[in-house]
């Protein structure tokens, strides 16, 4: 708000306001004393923002000034303003210090201080501290110290409006001495009351009892603040009025009886009694209801000879009755005037002061509303402030690398905004708050965001129960502090080594892959197209109509399974998506999502599958994708709910997804039945995989025969598979296998597209391919080159190189496929340490014998060189074949692959034989997925569970009949998404749903770990696994057009918290963070962590002190009881009980100081 004060601007007459009271008096010190006198220093006995203030005010007036600290603000930006900075309240408490007034006066005479300024809070409304200033000869920068008793006392204060006629609430006459006069008052004009800090405000000291059963707990809470934060815990008590707007009155007296008031602002705005935004002038208020509180303030100040600056504060009820509160004799907003000038000799006339134009003041505060406004505290990492036309900043400790300790008030910073209306100043503030960026600890700024784009703000009026009737203004948009995250991961990484689990010690490559050219404009056409025009029945009556072999890339997933432990990011595939697109228009399809992909992603790699799934087909348009769905297991290790496998079949096909390869790890086919239906429901292409073991080629092996395969293969045709496939996993195909298998299927299915896949671990992966489509094929799958072979499949070059010119010519350019390779061969250096060369040199054709997949295959392998055996490999690939007879010869796919790769190792590790583990079988404690296995829980394989193994096994335990995942309750979705959404916040997507369903510990970690590290998936994958080298500079893009620029400075010290720090430039700017040292803090002590996922602990909900203890062990607690009480920031927080039990353990004691989530006590249900 402006105001005009005759012919001068609002702002220059404001500005003498602030000057001239500084060259004169305040308080009487004696009747000789008032003779004019300046002032050449000045002491502010205050600290933060208020004290920085006045402290700039006296530069510009060329008066010296001095601050005062207490121990804990030794580093705070108030003492280094000023021109000298004292200590006082020397082993005192953090409020105390700022309390003692002996050391105030004692610094003040032994620096010759000519005046002292108290600020607002702490003494500002003490009559003692006034009084000992006088008594001192040093001048009080406020009222007399009479005046500051009657108006600051508020009982006295009550009276006096009552003789000047000023409306008041009821209340009691005097500070009340005990709980029974408050259960007397209430007695007498019923709840709701309201205890209230008789010597101080700002919400401290103040508590809103509804009913008897929370009155002795908020007298003793509002006791106890009211004596930390002032130094005495009277109280009074009030009939609370419901629903008021808080509005106050500035007003301006001198000593010739002269009173002025400079209108009023709106204070509504307020949570736990404090305001959280002023507004000035208030909106939608009446004339007249104007003319009564300025009035009523005046004629009150006249009545008690009030001089200088003061707020004059009203509620005023939804009737428009007003009622005074109390009178704030301290100067928050204006600086005290001048005693020795009269009001109308400065040219402040009632009649020249008007309004002009409307100022909103917002307080930025270290608080999280999410948890009610809980403070927070900790190191600012960075701090950016919002400015321009129209914005004043008033701030203390905003700045990089502040600490904000718990001792004091949460303000951080009070941005002012003005306009010539309301809207206009809301536009202001919000673009300014917009501007600021503040990270390390939490803030109320989206919050505050919220309030000003409220309608209700903006057009209409509000009362002091805005914030709690507006739940929508909770509705808090998250930061998204991608940088700073990125820099606490990379910091980790420097410090802690890499976040993912290295296999083999083996650095990253140094050399970058290089991506191919790429021509401009849109890619080719490709088969998506035709899926897309004609659907799924179309496509597949295309396929079978092309002329040539179709080529299915595996690259983008099973090759690096296979070769890499699933470990290839997003990153890298991103980067040569665009020339796939451009070059291999012609590939049947890409694998490049689903199996064990899916929760690598978010276990290992801190990315999201869905994410990947989206990036991809947004840069291959062009070419259909294809997935591995594990049947009524979708993409997990366990059974589901159907309508979880169906939902998310139809969330995949949403996001990009075309063709649905879908199995079963025994071949069961109720399982592969409800996995076609769910692929096909949700409009995608249904490819139905047979999973191939055995040896058709080989008349003695019967179990899985010819007839077998056309049998199965039958049923799939009949339930309406799109796409007949052969799964074969470890690579077992034989070339005249290829040839009998192929030959006769596409002789009993001549219209169904055959697409076959296999692994070339014995090395015969390309001549069985080749036979295969020799036979009838009509897809084969293969790895670019450098990604082929050994466990992975076939080479693309290579079938591509013998197909050429034939009629089974793939159309796909060689020289593009050495592009791509060259490519892939230098990315496949960044994985180094996953890389299957490491420990295998080469491929065996004894997997013929032991039918090991390929994937597990090199993961046994790194199993075996991990734990020192890798000379005793020959012996696991023993136990494997041995274990695989034990359970009756299965189909050995994910999750039947891993039954028989848990029993061989527990064979290995218990030096067990075939006959021994059968002899023993009713003895011996099996892994728990064999015994599951047994139970039935992922189906009944090919010829029946082995007898009598499984009954010994299994003894008297359960046994599951049918299809596992029959039996289960549908999955509740929206259940599901309300949780997500109460343990992650709002920004909950459909995605998120089914990865939680799908991986809920998984999901939750991955939650976790980017709230805390951001998206480490647009760092290059040397900087992830390894992090950066002191003096590396990089780039990192978050999105188009933002781009980080970031070197690595310096590493620090250990210190005493375990941490070190570690330095970066930021674009230009330095930045730093603190990193734990997980190493060092092994060997030192720290206070214990309540586990969120543990019911029974209770943690500290924000840092602070403990109060108080309500329980001790062996107590029964009920849920929602008391336990004990916290003080944080001047405002003390009780902790309730979130369970009924018994009090097992209690960590903390009174005066404990606690960091946020520190365990508190531990409670047994």
């Amino acid at each position: 708000m402006f105001l005009h004060l005759g012919g001068s601007s609002g702002k220059m007459g404001m500005l003498l306001i602030r000057r001239v009271g500084l060259f004169c008096r305040s308080a009487h010190l004696s009747p000789q004393s008032l003779e004019y006198r300046p002032i050449k220093k000045v002491m502010v006995a205050n600290r933060g923002e208020i004290a920085i203030r006045v402290f700039r005010a006296c530069t510009e007036l060329g008066i010296r000034t001095v601050a005062v600290y207490s121990e804990q603000d030794t580093g705070q930006m108030h003492r280094q303003k000023a021109d000298e900075a004292y200590l006082i309240g020397r082993g005192l408490s953090p409020v105390a210090a700022y309390l003692h007034i002996p050391d105030i006066i004692k610094v003040a005479k032994e620096n010759s201080v000519d005046a002292i300024h108290p600020g607002y809070g702490f003494l500002s409304e003490r009559a003692d501290f006034a009084q000992a200033c006088a008594d001192a000869g040093v001048r009080f920068i406020g009222p007399s110290p009479e005046v500051v008793r009657k108006m600051g006392d508020k009982v006295e204060a009550r009276a006096l409006a009552i003789k000047a006629g000023v409306p008041v609430v009821p209340g009691t006459d005097a500070p009340i001495s005990s709980l029974q006069e408050a259960e007397d008052f209430a007695k007498t004009y019923d709840f709701p009351i309201i205890f209230k800090a008789a010597y101080g405000g700002g919400g401290r000291g103040m508590r809103v009892v509804r009913d008897y059963e929370e009155l002795e707990e908020n007298y003793q809470r509002a006791y106890s603040e009211a004596l930390a934060a002032f130094g005495n815990g009277a109280l009074f008590v009030e009939k609370f009025i419901e629903k008021p707007r808080h509005i106050e009155v500035q007003i301006l007296g001198d000593k010739y009886g002269n009173v002025i008031h400079l209108y009023e602002r709106d204070c509504s705005i307020q949570r736990r009694h404090q305001k959280v935004v002023e507004i000035a002038p208030a909106a939608q208020l009446d004339p007249h209801l104007r003319e009564r509180l300025t009035s009523d303030s005046v004629n009150l100040a006249k009545q008690v000879g009030y001089e200088n600056a003061g707020t004059v504060e009203f509620l005023v009820d939804k009737h428009g009755k007003h009622y005074f509160i109390e009178v704030n004799s301290l100067t928050n907003y204006t600086m005290t005037f001048s005693k020795c000038r009269s009001l109308p000799e400065l040219g402040l006339e009632q009649d020249k002061i008007q309004i002009n134009g409307c100022a909103i003041q917002c307080r930025v505060t270290t608080e999280d509303p999410s948890r009610g406004f809980q403070p927070d505290t900790g190191r600012i990492e960075v701090f950016r402030s919002g400015e321009g036309m129209g914005i004043r900043l008033d701030s203390a400790s905003a700045f990089q690398g502040a600490i904000i300790s718990p001792h004091y008030d949460s303000l951080l910073v009070k941005v002012i905004a003005s306009g010539k209306d309301l809207p206009t100043a809301a536009t202001k503030m919000h673009r300014a708050l917009t501007e600021f960026r503040v990270r390390g600890v939490k803030t109320n700024i989206p919050f505050l965001q919220n309030v000003l784009s409220n309608s209700q703000f903006l057009y209409a009026t509000v009362d002091t129960q805005f914030i709690d009737e507006n739940q929508k203004l909770f509705n808090l948009k998250p930061t998204q502090n991608r940088a700073q995250k990125l820099l606490h991961y990379l910091g980790h990484v420097m410090v802690n080594g890499p976040v993912t689990p290295i296999p083999v010690k083996a650095k990253s490559s140094s050399v970058d892959p290089v991506v191919p050219s790429v021509s401009l404009g849109e890619p080719p056409m490709g088969f998506r197209e035709v899926l897309l025009k004609e659907g799924p029945e179309g496509f597949a009556r295309a396929i079978r109509q092309h002329q040539g072999l179709l080529l299915m890339d595996t690259t983008f997933r099973d090759a690096h399974q296979s070769l890499l432990a699933t470990r290839v990011r997003t990153h890298d595939l991103k980067k040569i998506a665009p020339f796939v697109s451009h070059n291999f228009n012609n590939l049947f399809s890409l694998e490049n999502w689903g199996g064990a992909t899916f929760d690598v992603a978010m276990r290992f790699l801190w990315e999201c599958p869905w994410k990947r799934l989206q990036e991809l087909r947004a840069l291959i348009p062009n070419v259909p994708f294809q997935m591995l769905l594990r049947g009524a297991n979708a993409v997990g290790y366990t059974n589901y709910p159907d309508n979880a496998v169906f939902k998310f079949c139809e969330v995949a096909k949403e996001n990009g997804m075309d063709i649905f390869r879908v199995f079963d790890s025994l071949n069961y086919i109720p399982n592969m039945l409800l996995g076609m239906e769910a692929a096909g429901t949700a409009g995608g292409v249904v490819e139905a995989a047979i999973s191939y073991t055995g040896d058709v080629s080989d008349p003695m092996r019967q179990k899985y025969s010819l007839e077998y395969y056309l049998k199965l293969a039958n049923e799939l045709v009949k339930a309406g598979t799109h796409i007949l496939a052969i799964k074969d996993m470890a690579g077992l195909l034989k070339p005249e296998a290829s040839r009998l298998l192929i030959g006769a299927l596409r002789d009993r299915f001549p219209d169904v597209p055959i697409h076959v896949h296999t692994h070339d671990t014995a090395g015969a992966g390309v001549a069985a391919m080749l036979a295969c489509a020799h036979a009838g094929a009509d897809i084969v799958d293969v790895a670019v080159d450098s990604m082929a072979g050994m466990t992975s499949q076939p080479s693309m070059g290579a079938i591509v190189a013998c197909t050429k010119g034939t009629k089974l010519d793939t159309g796909v350019s060689l020289d593009r496929v050495f592009d791509y390779s060259e490519y892939w061969e230098v990315a496949r250096g960044l994985y180094a340490p996953f890389d299957c060369t490491a420990t295998m040199k080469s491929g065996n054709s004894d997997v013929y014998e032991n039918e090991i997949p390929g994937g597990q295959y090199t993961n046994l392998h790194f199993q075996a060189h991990s734990m020192g055996l890798g000379n005793k490999f020959k012996e696991v690939k023993k136990a494997y074949a041995e274990a695989n007879k034990l359970l009756g010869d299965l189909i050995k796919v994910t999750p039947s692959s891993k039954i028989v790769g848990d029993l061989a190792q527990f064979m290995v590790q218990n030096s067990l034989s075939r006959a021994e583990v059968e002899e023993r079988a009713d003895e011996l404690s099996f892994p728990l997925s064999v015994v599951e296995f047994l139970q039935g829980h992922i189906g009944i394989p090919h010829g029946g569970f082995p007898e009598p193994f499984r009954s010994k096994v299994l003894k008297s335990l359960p046994r599951i009949e049918g299809r596992p995942g029959a039996s289960l309750p549908p999955m509740d979705f929206e259940a599901l998404e309300s949780d997500l959404r109460m343990a992650h916040g709002d920004e909950i997507t459909p995605e998120d749903v089914m990865s939680a369903a799908m991986y809920p510990k998984v999901f939750q970690e991955f939650k976790e770990f980017t709230s805390k590290f951001g998206p480490v998936d647009c760092l290059n994958t040397r900087l992830f696994l390894d992090g950066p080298k002191i003096a590396d500079e990089f780039q990192v893009e978050l999105e188009r057009g933002k781009t980080l620029h970031i070197k690595a400075l310096a590493l620090g010290d250990l210190n005493k918290s375990g941490q070190r720090e570690v330095f970066f430039e930021l674009n230009g700017q330095l930045r730093s963070v603190l990193v734990k040292d997980t190493a060092a803090m092994k060997e030192m002590h720290f206070h214990p962590k309540a586990l969120k996922d543990v019911r029974g602990q209770v943690g500290a909900p924000m840092p602070g002190k403990v109060v108080e203890v309500k329980v001790k062990p062996g107590q029964k607690v009920e849920k929602g009881q008391p336990l004990c009480v916290l003080s944080a920031m001047k405002m003390e927080t009780v902790v309730n009980s979130p369970i009924s039990g018994i009090i097992s353990k209690v960590h903390v004691n009174a005066d404990s100081s606690l960091e946020g989530d520190d365990l508190i006590l531990e409670i047994t249900e």
